[in-house]
């Protein structure tokens, strides 16, 4: 009789094989992540230095200047038909995000921090959401109890609602 030697990946090397992702809250109800790759900063802007732009899509909030370059800032919950946030804020939490040469200010409720997720534990998201969310996602995962989205940032930045031709 022969014996086989299975050794089992360590957590160490489970996290090697596990890609980084900034975590955040979209609005109350909704918890996300994007992956670093996509991810320039996540910065506090004041409302002020955002200046709002006339007859633009609702989720589109306006322009601001980030590290001498002019960008769009988003509402992406509201983007992605969730419950919009709260406009009484002082502040936006805003992730900037860059997809090849575009680069784009997503403003949610609260940025979390970041967190690894190992690729085989994001499953496809057809019946656990919305399926008016689905185009803008690369699945979801399942953790302590509550669903992570896992957005797609290059979705989002080719997104028809951002487009104007």
């Amino acid at each position: 009789m022969t014996s086989i030697n299975i050794t089992l990946p360590s957590k160490e090397t489970q996290n090697n094989l596990a890609d980084s992702y900034l975590k955040f809250q979209l609005n109350q109800q909704t918890a996300a992540v994007l992956s670093t790759k996509h991810t320039q900063e996540a910065i506090i802007v004041p409302i002020e230095s955002v200046t709002s732009m006339p007859n633009m899509p609702c989720c589109i909030l306006g322009l601001m200047n980030w590290r001498s370059r002019i960008i769009w800032v988003v509402d992406l919950p509201r983007m992605l038909n969730l419950e919009s946030l709260d406009y009484r804020l002082r502040q936006y939490s805003a992730i900037v995000i860059q997809v090849e040469s575009l680069v784009l200010g997503l403003v949610v409720q609260e940025i979390k921090g970041t967190i690894k997720i190992i690729p085989d534990d994001i499953h496809s998201p057809i019946g656990q959401v919305a399926s008016s969310l689905v185009p803008y996602l690369c699945g979801c995962v399942v953790q302590q109890e509550e669903i992570l989205l896992v957005l797609d940032a290059q979705a989002i930045v080719q997104s028809s609602i951002l487009r104007s031709d």
